[in-house]
Protein backbone atom coordinates (compact mmCIF):
# COMPACT_ATOMS: atom_id res chain seq x y z
CA UNK A 1 0.00 0.00 0.00
CA UNK A 2 1.31 3.44 -0.96
CA UNK A 3 2.60 5.40 2.02
CA UNK A 4 0.51 8.30 3.34
CA UNK A 5 2.57 11.46 3.85
CA UNK A 6 1.33 13.98 6.40
CA UNK A 7 2.71 17.52 6.28
CA UNK A 8 2.16 19.76 9.30
CA UNK A 9 2.07 23.51 8.57
CA UNK A 10 2.79 25.66 11.66
CA UNK A 11 4.02 28.42 9.32
CA UNK A 12 0.59 28.59 7.68
CA UNK A 13 -1.08 28.55 11.09
CA UNK A 14 1.09 31.36 12.49
CA UNK A 15 1.69 33.75 9.61
CA UNK A 16 -1.62 35.62 9.80
CA UNK A 17 -1.44 36.32 13.56
CA UNK A 18 -0.79 40.04 14.09
CA UNK A 19 0.72 39.76 17.56
CA UNK A 20 4.31 38.52 17.24
CA UNK A 21 4.82 35.03 18.67
CA UNK A 22 8.15 34.95 20.53
CA UNK A 23 10.89 33.04 18.73
CA UNK A 24 11.43 30.77 21.73
CA UNK A 25 7.72 29.87 21.72
CA UNK A 26 7.83 28.96 18.04
CA UNK A 27 10.94 26.84 18.56
CA UNK A 28 9.44 24.96 21.51
CA UNK A 29 6.22 24.26 19.59
CA UNK A 30 7.87 23.15 16.35
CA UNK A 31 10.27 20.92 18.29
CA UNK A 32 7.26 19.01 19.65
CA UNK A 33 5.98 18.59 16.06
CA UNK A 34 9.39 17.27 15.00
CA UNK A 35 8.92 14.40 17.44
CA UNK A 36 5.55 13.33 16.01
CA UNK A 37 6.69 11.53 12.86
CA UNK A 38 5.34 13.90 10.19
CA UNK A 39 6.89 13.51 6.76
CA UNK A 40 7.50 17.26 6.54
CA UNK A 41 7.13 20.34 8.73
CA UNK A 42 6.34 23.59 6.91
CA UNK A 43 8.09 25.66 9.57
CA UNK A 44 8.79 29.14 8.16
CA UNK A 45 9.29 31.38 5.17
CA UNK A 46 11.94 33.60 3.63
CA UNK A 47 9.75 36.47 2.47
CA UNK A 48 9.73 40.21 3.08
CA UNK A 49 9.23 41.03 6.79
CA UNK A 50 6.97 43.86 5.63
CA UNK A 51 4.70 41.36 3.88
CA UNK A 52 4.70 38.68 6.61
CA UNK A 53 6.05 40.21 9.86
CA UNK A 54 5.35 36.99 11.83
CA UNK A 55 7.97 35.10 9.81
CA UNK A 56 10.83 37.58 10.23
CA UNK A 57 12.60 35.25 12.68
CA UNK A 58 12.60 32.12 10.47
CA UNK A 59 16.41 31.83 10.45
CA UNK A 60 16.54 32.14 14.25
CA UNK A 61 13.76 29.55 14.62
CA UNK A 62 15.64 27.17 12.36
CA UNK A 63 18.75 27.54 14.52
CA UNK A 64 16.82 26.28 17.56
CA UNK A 65 15.20 23.22 16.00
CA UNK A 66 16.22 19.74 17.12
CA UNK A 67 17.41 17.01 14.73
CA UNK A 68 14.54 14.95 13.33
CA UNK A 69 13.62 12.48 10.62
CA UNK A 70 10.96 14.95 9.43
CA UNK A 71 11.90 17.17 6.50
CA UNK A 72 11.88 20.93 6.97
CA UNK A 73 10.15 23.09 4.36
CA UNK A 74 10.39 26.87 3.98
CA UNK A 75 8.19 29.00 1.73
CA UNK A 76 9.82 31.47 -0.68
CA UNK A 77 8.20 34.06 -2.93
CA UNK A 78 11.13 35.28 -5.02
CA UNK A 79 14.67 34.40 -6.07
CA UNK A 80 16.27 36.29 -3.20
CA UNK A 81 14.28 34.28 -0.67
CA UNK A 82 15.24 31.06 -2.46
CA UNK A 83 18.93 32.01 -2.31
CA UNK A 84 18.57 32.62 1.43
CA UNK A 85 16.76 29.32 2.03
CA UNK A 86 19.14 27.04 0.11
CA UNK A 87 22.01 28.35 2.22
CA UNK A 88 20.75 26.39 5.24
CA UNK A 89 21.75 22.72 5.39
CA UNK A 90 18.80 21.89 7.67
CA UNK A 91 16.21 22.95 5.10
CA UNK A 92 15.19 20.06 2.84
CA UNK A 93 12.42 21.62 0.75
CA UNK A 94 11.50 24.99 -0.67
CA UNK A 95 7.83 25.73 -1.26
CA UNK A 96 6.64 28.23 -3.86
CA UNK A 97 3.03 29.40 -4.42
CA UNK A 98 2.30 29.24 -8.15
CA UNK A 99 -1.20 30.45 -8.93
CA UNK A 100 -3.39 29.47 -11.85
CA UNK A 101 -5.22 32.75 -11.16
CA UNK A 102 -3.50 35.75 -12.73
CA UNK A 103 -5.05 38.14 -10.22
CA UNK A 104 -4.02 36.09 -7.19
CA UNK A 105 -0.48 35.61 -8.51
CA UNK A 106 -0.13 39.38 -8.73
CA UNK A 107 -1.59 39.87 -5.26
CA UNK A 108 0.50 37.11 -3.69
CA UNK A 109 3.92 37.54 -5.33
CA UNK A 110 3.53 40.76 -7.34
CA UNK A 111 4.15 38.89 -10.60
CA UNK A 112 2.25 37.63 -13.62
CA UNK A 113 1.82 33.89 -14.14
CA UNK A 114 4.39 33.92 -16.95
CA UNK A 115 6.90 35.79 -14.77
CA UNK A 116 6.14 33.35 -11.98
CA UNK A 117 6.85 30.45 -14.34
CA UNK A 118 10.28 31.93 -15.11
CA UNK A 119 10.87 32.33 -11.38
CA UNK A 120 10.00 28.67 -10.79
CA UNK A 121 12.64 27.79 -13.39
CA UNK A 122 15.26 29.80 -11.46
CA UNK A 123 14.21 28.34 -8.09
CA UNK A 124 14.23 24.80 -9.48
CA UNK A 125 17.80 25.29 -10.72
CA UNK A 126 18.85 26.57 -7.28
CA UNK A 127 17.13 23.67 -5.55
CA UNK A 128 18.78 21.04 -7.76
CA UNK A 129 22.23 22.59 -7.35
CA UNK A 130 21.85 22.54 -3.57
CA UNK A 131 20.42 19.00 -3.24
CA UNK A 132 16.98 20.10 -2.07
CA UNK A 133 13.40 19.59 -3.29
CA UNK A 134 10.90 22.06 -4.68
CA UNK A 135 7.29 21.74 -3.56
CA UNK A 136 5.03 23.76 -5.83
CA UNK A 137 1.72 24.92 -4.39
CA UNK A 138 -0.94 25.30 -7.11
CA UNK A 139 -2.82 28.10 -5.37
CA UNK A 140 -6.39 28.81 -6.39
CA UNK A 141 -6.29 25.26 -7.72
CA UNK A 142 -10.01 24.69 -7.20
CA UNK A 143 -11.34 28.08 -8.32
CA UNK A 144 -10.92 31.75 -7.44
CA UNK A 145 -12.98 34.80 -6.44
CA UNK A 146 -11.53 37.10 -9.09
CA UNK A 147 -13.40 35.96 -12.17
CA UNK A 148 -10.31 34.45 -13.83
CA UNK A 149 -11.14 31.54 -16.09
CA UNK A 150 -10.84 28.23 -14.24
CA UNK A 151 -11.44 24.58 -15.07
CA UNK A 152 -9.58 21.34 -14.27
CA UNK A 153 -8.07 21.36 -17.76
CA UNK A 154 -6.38 24.74 -17.10
CA UNK A 155 -4.84 23.36 -13.91
CA UNK A 156 -3.74 20.24 -15.81
CA UNK A 157 -2.10 22.32 -18.56
CA UNK A 158 -0.01 24.23 -16.04
CA UNK A 159 0.92 21.08 -14.13
CA UNK A 160 2.08 19.41 -17.34
CA UNK A 161 4.09 22.46 -18.37
CA UNK A 162 5.72 22.76 -14.94
CA UNK A 163 6.65 19.09 -14.93
CA UNK A 164 7.68 18.57 -18.54
CA UNK A 165 9.59 21.85 -19.00
CA UNK A 166 10.94 22.52 -15.51
CA UNK A 167 11.04 19.06 -13.94
CA UNK A 168 8.84 19.93 -10.96
CA UNK A 169 7.86 16.62 -9.38
CA UNK A 170 5.96 17.59 -6.20
CA UNK A 171 2.80 19.68 -6.53
CA UNK A 172 0.26 20.43 -3.82
CA UNK A 173 -3.17 21.36 -5.14
CA UNK A 174 -4.18 24.27 -2.93
CA UNK A 175 -7.74 25.33 -2.33
CA UNK A 176 -6.62 28.63 -0.75
CA UNK A 177 -10.12 30.05 -0.18
CA UNK A 178 -12.21 27.03 0.78
CA UNK A 179 -14.25 26.53 -2.40
CA UNK A 180 -13.40 22.85 -2.99
CA UNK A 181 -16.04 20.16 -2.55
CA UNK A 182 -15.78 16.36 -2.76
CA UNK A 183 -16.75 16.33 -6.44
CA UNK A 184 -14.22 18.97 -7.52
CA UNK A 185 -11.48 17.31 -5.44
CA UNK A 186 -12.22 13.96 -7.08
CA UNK A 187 -12.38 15.53 -10.53
CA UNK A 188 -9.01 17.26 -10.26
CA UNK A 189 -7.00 14.47 -8.62
CA UNK A 190 -8.56 11.84 -10.89
CA UNK A 191 -7.52 13.89 -13.92
CA UNK A 192 -3.99 14.76 -12.86
CA UNK A 193 -2.65 11.63 -11.14
CA UNK A 194 -3.08 9.26 -14.13
CA UNK A 195 -1.95 11.97 -16.56
CA UNK A 196 1.29 12.76 -14.69
CA UNK A 197 2.23 9.59 -12.79
CA UNK A 198 5.80 10.80 -12.14
CA UNK A 199 4.47 13.76 -10.13
CA UNK A 200 3.67 13.45 -6.42
CA UNK A 201 0.39 15.32 -6.02
CA UNK A 202 -0.70 16.54 -2.61
CA UNK A 203 -3.70 18.31 -1.16
CA UNK A 204 -3.42 21.63 0.68
CA UNK A 205 -7.08 22.24 1.43
CA UNK A 206 -8.72 25.05 3.39
CA UNK A 207 -12.04 23.88 4.76
CA UNK A 208 -15.03 24.47 6.97
CA UNK A 209 -14.62 22.17 10.01
CA UNK A 210 -17.63 19.98 9.20
CA UNK A 211 -16.46 19.39 5.61
CA UNK A 212 -12.97 18.13 6.42
CA UNK A 213 -13.43 14.36 6.43
CA UNK A 214 -15.49 14.31 3.22
CA UNK A 215 -12.70 16.14 1.40
CA UNK A 216 -10.04 13.83 2.85
CA UNK A 217 -12.06 10.80 1.75
CA UNK A 218 -12.52 12.21 -1.76
CA UNK A 219 -8.82 13.07 -2.13
CA UNK A 220 -7.66 9.69 -0.83
CA UNK A 221 -10.08 7.71 -3.00
CA UNK A 222 -8.89 9.73 -6.01
CA UNK A 223 -5.28 8.64 -5.42
CA UNK A 224 -3.87 11.46 -3.27
CA UNK A 225 -1.37 10.26 -0.66
CA UNK A 226 0.18 13.58 0.43
CA UNK A 227 -1.89 15.75 2.80
CA UNK A 228 -1.14 19.15 4.36
CA UNK A 229 -2.79 20.17 7.59
CA UNK A 230 -2.52 22.27 10.73
CA UNK A 231 -3.58 21.32 14.24
CA UNK A 232 -7.16 22.44 14.94
CA UNK A 233 -7.28 23.98 11.46
CA UNK A 234 -5.50 27.10 12.72
CA UNK A 235 -4.55 29.60 10.03
CA UNK A 236 -5.80 29.63 6.47
CA UNK A 237 -5.95 32.31 3.84
CA UNK A 238 -6.91 35.85 4.93
CA UNK A 239 -8.63 36.26 1.54
CA UNK A 240 -11.15 33.52 2.27
CA UNK A 241 -14.71 34.75 2.09
CA UNK A 242 -15.64 33.23 5.45
CA UNK A 243 -13.71 33.47 8.74
CA UNK A 244 -14.63 29.86 9.53
CA UNK A 245 -12.52 28.61 6.62
CA UNK A 246 -9.19 27.39 7.98
CA UNK A 247 -6.49 24.88 7.29
CA UNK A 248 -7.33 21.20 7.10
CA UNK A 249 -7.33 20.05 10.75
CA UNK A 250 -4.57 17.48 11.17
CA UNK A 251 -6.53 15.61 13.82
CA UNK A 252 -9.39 15.16 11.33
CA UNK A 253 -7.03 13.55 8.86
CA UNK A 254 -5.57 11.23 11.47
CA UNK A 255 -9.06 10.31 12.69
CA UNK A 256 -10.26 9.48 9.18
CA UNK A 257 -7.20 7.42 8.28
CA UNK A 258 -7.54 5.43 11.49
CA UNK A 259 -11.26 4.88 10.92
CA UNK A 260 -10.34 3.30 7.57
CA UNK A 261 -7.51 1.22 9.10
CA UNK A 262 -4.99 3.13 7.00
CA UNK A 263 -1.47 3.40 8.35
CA UNK A 264 0.21 6.78 8.90
CA UNK A 265 3.47 7.74 10.56
CA UNK A 266 2.26 10.08 13.31
CA UNK A 267 2.74 9.05 16.96
CA UNK A 268 -0.56 9.83 18.69
CA UNK A 269 0.93 10.43 22.15
CA UNK A 270 3.49 12.89 20.78
CA UNK A 271 0.78 14.50 18.67
CA UNK A 272 -1.41 15.06 21.75
CA UNK A 273 1.48 16.96 23.36
CA UNK A 274 1.73 19.18 20.27
CA UNK A 275 -2.03 19.79 20.29
CA UNK A 276 -1.87 20.94 23.90
CA UNK A 277 0.93 23.36 23.09
CA UNK A 278 -0.94 24.66 20.04
CA UNK A 279 -3.99 25.54 22.16
CA UNK A 280 -1.77 27.78 24.30
CA UNK A 281 -0.26 29.58 21.29
CA UNK A 282 -3.08 30.25 18.87
CA UNK A 283 -5.96 32.63 19.63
Amino acid sequence: MEKIKLIECPRDAMQGISEFIPTETKIAYINTLLECGFDTIDFGSFVSPKAIPQMRDTAAVLDGLNPSESKLLAIVANERGAHDAVGFDRINCLGYPFSVSEQFQKRNTNATIEASFSLVDAIQNLVLKNNKELVLYLSMGFGNPYGDEWCPEIVAEWCEKLHRKLGVSIMALSDTIGVANPDSVNQLFSLLIPELPQVEFGGHLHVFPDAAEKLIESAYNSGCRRFDGAIKGFGGCPMAADDLTGNMPTESMISWFESQALEHSVNKEKFDVSMEKALNIFP
